[in-house]
């Protein structure tokens, strides 16, 4: 696989770096490499440094991306409005000092100018459509002046998305999303650099991925019932068999803004 070095615009805040990453499309202008395969963890400590940063994941889930800044040197926070989500990140081992609120990316529980990396992981398109430029402004307003704003979809395509759409078709909020970063820079958010790379989703078998999906989404469970038969046969079809279950693989886009 060919390799295409490029140079991404450095923030003027000395503290804080975007590292390299692949594939980007600078200025509006695709690069034309086929996108790597990497995890979503992979990607993110790739691209940023959180050494001695302050940072938070919003929409955090389970916690696994604030644990996993804090493993590479951050005081990192993460904000989550679903109770079971956030029970399940308060139960799990921590690694230092992280942090867990339960709140909503349309009002962040931070002072303004005070952080250093946001995270948007799989999660700006679950903000109410009206709310997603509220929420990235949200974002301007906690980051410190050369901040990083990190936010992290997945694109309607792909094996994992034709699995899901029966049930769970974000195609129409995933656009909405994306739509919304493109008024970012009126918010103070500088464009950095955009990329996509290809996540393999493991899911151990079947009923992982609909415990997965419905606890995230209990609202589907209806709707997920009645297609059941038919998604159990697509993740015989689709899925490919690994050591630890079945990859469905992911392409994602990431957005990487400064703030000024």
């Amino acid at each position: 696989m060919s390799h295409i070095r490029v140079s991404i615009q450095r923030p003027r805040h000395p503290s804080v770096r975007p590292k390299r990453a692949e594939h980007h499309t600078i200025n509006g202008k695709a690069m034309t490499a086929s996108p790597s395969k990497r995890t979503n963890s992979e990607v993110l400590t790739a691209t940023l440094d959180f050494h001695d940063k302050k940072a938070v994941d919003v929409g955090c889930g389970e916690g696994h991306l604030v644990r996993l800044m804090t493993r590479h040197g951050a005081k990192a926070f993460g904000v989550e409005c679903n109770p079971k989500q956030l029970e399940v990140a308060h139960a799990a081992k921590p690694v230092a000092d992280e942090v867990y609120y339960d709140g909503r990316a349309e009002e962040l529980p931070f002072a303004s100018d005070s952080i250093d990396v946001v995270v948007f992981f799989n999660s700006l398109h679950h903000v109410d459509v009206d709310h997603m430029t509220l929420a990235l402004s949200e974002a301007a307003r906690v980051l410190k002046s050369g901040g990083m704003l990190y936010v992290s979809e997945p694109v309607a395509d792909g094996p994992n998305f034709e699995l899901m759409q029966p049930v769970h078709d974000e195609t129409e909020v995933r656009a909405k999303a994306y739509e919304a970063l493109q008024g970012a820079e009126e918010l103070g958010l500088s464009p950095q650099s955009e990329f996509t790379y290809i996540h393999p989703a493991v899911h151990a078998d079947f009923a992982q991925f609909k415990e997965r999906l419905l606890r995230t989404n209990p609202h589907r469970e209806e709707e997920f019932l009645k297609h059941e038969a038919a998604l159990k046969a697509a993740f015989k079809r689709i899925g490919e068999a690994v050591s630890d279950g079945y990859a469905f693989d992911q392409p994602m886009r990431v957005n990487l803004f400064t703030k000024d």
